[in-house]
């Protein structure tokens, strides 16, 4: 097990993580928002899906998921059609132009990082993607129900 001053350190490092993710949206079209590029990156990862399904992945709630996806439809980016196993749901696909729209996005982040990190070499950028791969396979399914992390300090108790 690590020694506790660098899981604090790994917890101010992922704090500041912002810093990347404003990066990242600086890049985006502005047409197609950082919540617009994320409907239309997790379709293109995940196919056909149920918008429900769609905000589970997304981990907003559905109000959030309808604006995002209407934003997305709007622009021809994406199609809803009835669910033939439930007609009161919607099933959403990527376009043509939605299919454009997501090569476009991976170019502009591919681009970036190569900008960002051209100091990098090819072997740290494969460490980075393999620890942040391994990371989220060690949080596992973010929507799951969590358990209580146990204390590693007692309690402060009130007197009675």
């Amino acid at each position: 097990m690590a020694a506790q001053s660098l899981y604090e350190e790994l917890g101010r490092q992922l704090s500041a993580i912002g810093a990347v993710k404003r990066g990242l949206a600086r890049i985006l079209p502005s047409e197609c928002p950082a919540g617009s590029a994320a409907v239309l990156t997790l379709l293109e990862r995940h196919g056909e899906i149920r918008i429900s399904r769609l905000a589970e992945l997304l981990a907003v709630d559905m109000s959030v998921t309808s604006r995002h996806v209407a934003h997305v439809a709007q622009r021809g980016w994406i199609e809803r059609s009835a669910d033939p196993a439930d007609k009161r749901s919607r099933i959403l696909r990527l376009t043509p132009a939605g299919r454009a729209m997501v090569d476009d996005l991976g170019l502009r982040t591919t681009e970036m990082f190569a900008h960002t990190l051209g100091d990098w070499t090819d072997d740290e950028v494969g460490q980075l993607n393999a620890m942040l791969a391994r990371l989220r396979e060690s949080f596992g399914d973010c929507r799951a129900p969590h358990t209580r992390v146990p204390e590693t300090r007692p309690p402060t108790r009130t007197p009675a």
